[in-house]
């Protein structure tokens, strides 16, 4: 009985942290297509076009696997999280970026998952392991130094600063009003109407889509499907799927490692090469998120 325990624990173990994977690495790419594509869509027609992408996709998923309407206990969590998430952080995030560097909102954003712990511990009962807020830390740290590392040393603007706030308060709510909707529901229903409920929210932004779509070159329109179909559809169910099985602090924790992904990615895409303070800051984000999740 032992020996099976410790299997069947291993295999829950490696789904989780493969999902978890996932969403971290399609998060980061996020950053690099919001980058590529900002400058041809405004940042409530990216966040509207990128969650009515998502929809699609997912409301096609959900009825090829024969998963209905969730049940009315989820619908509370699945409607804050869709507002404040899906539709408040994206709008937030994307405006916030266009008078910020994106150093100096990496550093703001990033006290998101502090507040997912800190509203974990105390909403959702969660408490403070130590490893935990010992991982945050050191990854708070390694985000700051990516954040300082990557800003153009120009002045920062306070909306732009403001709006980055806006979005991580949006994010860790969003994140902390998810958890206990995935106790009546599946994931891919939490995330299929969340994003849902995220467009829906969005639609004002309708007329300044569809204007802006007709001119914008290809390869914006295509990033802003690619953040739709991937970084939305997908890595957000699969958060989900690992957010179900694990607490919402130490999920919160793994984000600390999209930096570090972004930095990489970056210089694979974009041709934007790091410094070596910039891939200090780096390892240091990774090394937290490894601490975070030490059992």
């Amino acid at each position: 009985m032992d020996i099976t325990t410790t299997q069947a624990t291993v295999k829950f173990d490696v789904r989780v942290v493969a999902a978890a994977s996932t969403t971290v690495v399609l998060w980061a790419s996020a950053f690099v297509a919001i980058r590529d594509a900002g400058g041809a869509f405004g940042p409530g027609s990216l966040a509207l076009g990128r969650l009515l992408t998502g929809a699609v996709a997912l409301l096609v998923l959900l009825l090829v696997r024969g998963e209905g309407l969730p049940p009315r206990a989820a619908w509370p969590g699945i409607l804050t999280s869709g507002v404040l998430w899906f539709g408040l952080y994206m709008v937030a995030l994307n405006w916030g970026e266009k008078k910020v560097d994106a150093g100096t909102a990496a550093m703001v954003v990033n006290i998101g998952p502090v507040l997912i712990a800190l509203l974990g511990g105390w909403l959702l009962k969660e408490g403070f392991p130590r490893n935990l807020l010992s991982g945050m830390a050191v990854s708070l740290v390694g985000a700051v130094v990516v954040g300082a590392s990557m800003s153009g040393g120009g002045s920062s603007s306070v909306l732009g600063i403001a709006l980055c706030v806006l979005a991580a308060a949006a994010y860790a709510s969003g994140v902390v009003s998810q958890k206990p909707a995935l106790r009546h529901a599946s994931p891919l229903q939490t995330t299929a109407f969340g994003c849902l409920v995220g467009a829906v929210a969005c639609l004002p932004f309708s007329p300044q889509l569809l204007d802006q779509v007709g001119h914008a070159p290809l390869r914006a329109t295509l990033d802003m499907v690619y953040l739709g179909l991937f970084p939305t559809a997908l890595a957000f169910t699969t958060w989900a799927y690992a957010l179900s099985r694990t607490t919402a602090g130490k999920m919160g924790a793994t984000t600390y490692a999209v930096p570090a992904l972004v930095v990489l990615m970056s210089w694979a895409v974009l041709g934007e090469v790091p410094g070596w303070l910039t891939l200090l800051g780096g390892v240091l984000c990774l090394g937290g998120v490894a601490v975070s999740r030490r059992r």
